[in-house]
C-alpha cells in the first residue's frame, strides 16, 4: 500500500532539552516552525530555553538577527515535562542521550500516545534506525534525522532511511530540513551512517600514525589542516569529540562489520583507560 502524501510540518516536538535538543528547537523556531520541547524536569527545560536565549543573543551581537527575531523565536518554543503536549505536532524528534534502552523506552511511549499519522525521527548518531523503527507500530513513519553539533551553525542533516521508512516520510522530513536552512543528505541505515563512518576511522588512523611515532600530534594535525583543507586536525577533533566516544564508535564498527580494518588503535584504548578523554577531562592527545 502506498503512503498518502503527508501534511506540511508546521509544529515539531523535541524530546530532550540538552545540547542537541535545544539546538534543534532553536533551528526550528528561527525558521518559523512551532516547537514543543519536553524533558524530564522543569529545571532541564528551563536550562534548555536559557541556552537558546543565550545563543540568540550571540547572533544579535553578530548582527545576524534582531531583538524582534529573538522574541519571535522564543515565543514559538513551548516547554513541558509532559509528552501529551506533543499532540499538536506532525513530527516528534527524539534527541535523548545516546543509549539504546532509553531511546526504545521513549519511542514506545511516543508511539502509544501520538496519532497514527504523526512521524517520529531519532537524532541518533550511531543506533540502527531499522532496529529503532521496529519497536514502534509506525515503522514506515519512522526515520533518522541526525543533526550536527552545534545545530544552529552546522548546515548538515543526515536523513537516514530504515528498511521500513516510506518515501512520503522521507520526503516530508527532507522538506523540513531544507525549510530549516539545512542541507540534507539521504543515507541508508548502516553503522555510523556516512559522516561518522568516514570520520572516526580517520581519527583512529591518525592515532596509529601518532603511536608509530611518524610525527608529533601538532605536525599530524597541521598536515591534515594544510594538506587536506580541514578546519581542525583529526587529533584535536578527537579531543573535542571525546576519546571514549571515538573508541566506543570504533568498537561498534568492529562488532557490526566484523572487519579488522575497524580495530581501535591500542593507543586510543590506553588513553581511555588512563582517563585521558580529551577536553572534558583537561587532557587527551593534548593538554587543556
Amino acid at each position: 500500500m502506498s503512503s498518502p502524501t503527508l501534511a506540511k510540518i508546521t509544529t515539531v516536538g523535541v524530546v530532550g532539552a540538552g545540547t542537541m535538543g535545544n539546538g534543534i528547537a532553536q533551528a526550528c523556531a528561527v525558521s518559523g516552525i512551532d516547537v514543543i520541547m519536553v524533558d524530564i524536569s522543569q529545571e532541564a527545560v528551563a536550562k534548555g530555553l536559557a541556552t537558546v536565549a543565550g545563543s540568540l543573543d550571540r547572533l544579535i551581537k553578530k548582527e545576524k538577527i534582531t531583538e524582534a527575531d529573538k522574541a519571535a523565536a522564543l515565543a514559538r518554543i513551548k516547554t513541558s515535562t509532559d509528552y501529551a503536549e506533543f499532540k499538536a505536532a506532525q513530527l516528534v524528534i527524539e534527541a535523548a542521550t545516546e543509549n539504546h534502552g532509553l531511546k526504545v523506552k521513549i519511542l514506545q511511549q511516543l508511539d502509544g500516545l501520538l496519532a497514527p499519522e504523526v512521524l517520529i525521527a531519532s537524532n541518533t548518531s550511531s543506533i540502527s534506525i531499522t532496529k529503532l523503527a521496529a519497536v514502534t507500530s509506525r515503522a514506515d513513519r519512522f526515520i533518522g534525522m541526525h543533526f550536527f553539533n552545534p545545530v544552529p551553525m552546522m548546515a548538515l542533516v543526515e536523513i537516514i532511511r530504515g528498511l521500513q521508512t516510506s518515501d512520503a516520510t522521507h520526503d516530508a522530513v527532507h522538506a523540513l530540513a531544507t525549510a530549516l536552512g539545512k542541507t540534507p543528505i539521504t543515507v541508508k541505515n548502516a553503522p555510523g551512517f556516512v559522516v561518522n563512518r568516514i570520520l572516526v576511522p580517520m581519527i583512529n588512523e591518525a592515532l596509529f600514525v601518532l603511536a608509530e611515532g611518524l610525527a608529533t600530534p601538532e605536525d599530524i594535525d597541521a598536515g591534515m589542516k594544510l594538506g587536506c583543507n580541514q578546519p581542525i586536525g583529526p587529533l584535536a577533533l578527537a579531543d573535542m569529540i571525546g576519546l571514549d566516544v571515538c573508541l566506543a564508535v570504533m568498537e561498534v564498527y568492529l562488532n557490526e562489520f566484523g572487519d579488522s580494518k575497524y580495530r581501535p588503535c591500542p593507543l586510543l584504548k590506553e588513553m581511555v583507560a588512563a582517563g585521558r578523554l580529551g577536553r572534558k577531562t583537561g587532557h587527551g592527545v593534548y593538554k587543556y
